[in-house]
């Protein structure tokens, strides 16, 4: 309730903001302004970046507040020995492998979900480019999952 009090709060003292030099008339009217004027007809696109490790992720349902949060993507090392990792199609033994990683090469993760058994672990994780999934009997993550 706070949070979205103080976030409203905010949103209007940068509307508000916005739109006083504007009002005030502190631009002639021969100069181009640097910001965009409400009702012109150009559109400005914004391309926002963010550092590597990084990724924007969205929360949302119809008919409801959409919110925007920055989440640290997550890796994870693999622990196997001397052996590659097989990337599977699915979370279980069952699938087919469509991949492999190498021991010790980091890898970028996005959830965890349950799969087939593998060494007592249950766990399975999903790879963050292409979507694949690896038991997570081998591989240690550097944080603690969502689950997919």
């Amino acid at each position: 309730m706070i949070r979205r009090t103080l976030k409203s709060g905010l949103l209007a003292t940068v509307a508000v903001l916005a739109l006083l030099p504007a009002a005030a008339g502190a631009a002639p009217a021969s100069a181009v302004a640097p910001y965009p004027v409400p009702g012109a007809i150009a559109q400005h696109h914004v391309r926002h970046t963010y550092p590597a490790p990084y990724r924007l992720h969205h929360r949302g349902h119809a008919g409801h507040w959409t919110s925007y949060r920055l989440v640290r993507r997550a890796t994870g090392r693999v622990t196997t020995r001397h052996v590659r990792l097989n990337v599977r199609s699915g979370p279980g033994t069952g699938y087919r492998v469509i991949g492999h990683r190498h021991a010790g090469r980091l890898v970028g993760l996005t959830c965890k979900t349950r799969g087939s058994w593998v060494a007592g672990n249950r766990i399975w994780y999903r790879l963050a480019h292409h979507g694949g999934y690896v038991s997570a009997r081998y591989v240690r993550a550097d944080r603690v999952l969502p689950w997919c």
